[in-house]
């Protein structure tokens, strides 16, 4: 199957509703062993549509749920009218393990599915590091995972 590079539609209402607050709830991130047999992308709608198809990664060290975000920063930026989200670099410490893609979620609203990523490629560690790169937000997020714009 495959899983396609998204923030999640269900997340966007949910937003607006105010199921999420990002600085407060706790945001996890588990990651999505290479083959798998469920689709990840815009209509997913919570981490259990991961184990529900037995897709997260396993290994050693690695436990299931993943592992809360450690850092997860709201930005406002008056000069480009925007909100967006800064996500810190994600580092599995000292496992043996393999991942297409990720996906992130709110272990505070139930499990809430927040986004799903496509690494490109199968990445692996070996009593390892395994680190997810988030992208740089810039000035004014402009490459943050999640923004808000007033354009």
């Amino acid at each position: 199957m495959a899983i396609t590079t998204s923030i999640c539609n269900s997340f966007l209402g949910e937003l607006l509703g105010g199921v999420h607050d990002l600085d407060t709830h706790t945001i996890k991130m588990a990651l999505i062993k290479p083959s798998m047999s469920g689709t990840y992308n815009d209509e997913t709608t919570n981490y259990s549509d991961v184990t529900g198809n037995s897709d997260e990664a396993t290994g050693s060290n690695y436990s299931a749920g993943g592992q809360t975000l450690d850092s997860v920063t709201i930005t406002t930026s008056n000069a480009g009218n925007r909100a967006f989200v800064d996500i810190a670099d994600e580092v599995f410490s000292n496992v043996t393990t393999s991942a297409r893609g990720c996906i992130i979620y709110n272990s505070s609203a139930a499990n809430k599915a927040i986004a799903v990523f496509d690494f490109g490629s199968t990445i692996s560690a070996t009593a390892g590091d395994l680190t997810v790169t988030m992208p740089a937000t810039g000035t004014n997020g402009d490459a943050a995972v999640i923004r808000i714009a007033n354009s």
